[in-house]
């Protein structure tokens, strides 16, 4: 069956507020600090989880939706989530093998009691899921040949499309507007949205440089062409996703102590920090407003 759904009924909080932070760390280089509280848009479907899911979401109808992550995946307890709220059949397919059979972590966990099947599957296996083979394959393993089909990370064009309107949200607010970035439609919708003279900036949280590539490409996807002015800094990710350090860590609670702000620590902590490191190299001319996207918060 096809045809759209209606998401209004989730009640998103949109535009998400726009929060100004007092910080001498930055002030006394001249940087102006607002937070874009994208983690307060719904209490379940967190921040770009929000913008990026509910555009596919809406084309659904009465189909399944199968969608691709980590055993840590935010992505896959968004979707889960969204599929209790929607009563929409999810199925997630989960990367590593030998994980089946085992008792599920707290994510996952969740992800099942949200009504989400879980198909483990090996690595090798995983890394080929975008190929035309594999990925009938696995629709048939799960009895979903006529799914709606969501990247890992809610990257598509449709994504890339629904997250333009972060962008347009923040308008005239800032100068430069930053996240953090896993698979770069985020990135890619942002940087489409804002107004001409305003520019992105991209924080990795994953180690190896491929992101400017796939940018280029969702832009092209979404767009039929490169759209806005961004870049990527990679020097922060710590090396690696869900990898950190005693400083990222050591800023992240000395922030929560200072502003009373919970912070995520795969994602916001690492672009955080990589901002005030960048003002402090005098990355952002005296004057400057910048934006700090929060796309999540810690999950219970």
């Amino acid at each position: 069956m096809t045809g759209t759904r209606d998401l209004t009924a989730l009640r998103p909080r949109l535009p998400s507020p726009l929060q100004e932070i007092r910080d001498g760390r930055f002030e006394r280089h001249g940087v102006r600090l607002l937070l874009k509280r994208d983690d307060l848009i719904h209490p379940e479907l967190i921040g770009n989880k929000w913008r990026k899911l509910a555009p596919n979401l809406a084309t659904a109808a009465d189909r399944t939706v199968v969608t691709f992550g980590g055993a840590y995946s935010n992505h896959l307890r968004a979707t889960a989530a969204a599929g209790r709220l929607l009563n929409l059949s999810t199925v997630g397919v989960v990367r590593g093998q030998e994980l089946a059979g085992l008792p599920l972590n707290p994510s996952l966990a969740r992800c099942a009691a949200d009504g989400m099947r879980l198909h483990f599957v090996d690595r090798s296996t995983y890394r080929r899921k975008a190929e035309a083979e594999t990925l009938g394959a696995l629709l048939r393993a799960v009895d979903a040949e006529d799914a709606v089909v969501v990247p890992e990370g809610g990257s598509n064009a449709e994504a890339v499309r629904g997250c333009r309107a972060l962008g347009e949200e923040l308008g005239g607010h800032a100068d430069v507007a930053a996240l953090a970035c896993g698979t770069g439609g985020t990135l890619a919708g942002l940087a489409a949205g804002l107004p001409r003279g305003r520019r992105a900036l991209g924080i990795p949280v994953l180690k190896g440089g491929f992101l400017t590539d796939d940018v280029r490409r969702l832009q092209i996807q979404a767009f039929g062409g490169l759209r806005g002015t961004w870049s990527l800094d990679d020097r922060f990710h710590c090396g690696g996703y869900a990898r950190t350090t005693p400083e990222v860590d050591s800023f992240a609670e000395d922030f929560e102590r200072r502003h009373g702000l919970p912070v995520e620590r795969l994602y916001v902590a690492k672009m955080l920090h990589a901002l005030l490191a960048l003002t402090q190299e005098g990355g952002f001319p005296h004057g400057t407003t910048l934006a700090a996207v929060v796309t999540g918060r810690p999950f219970p």
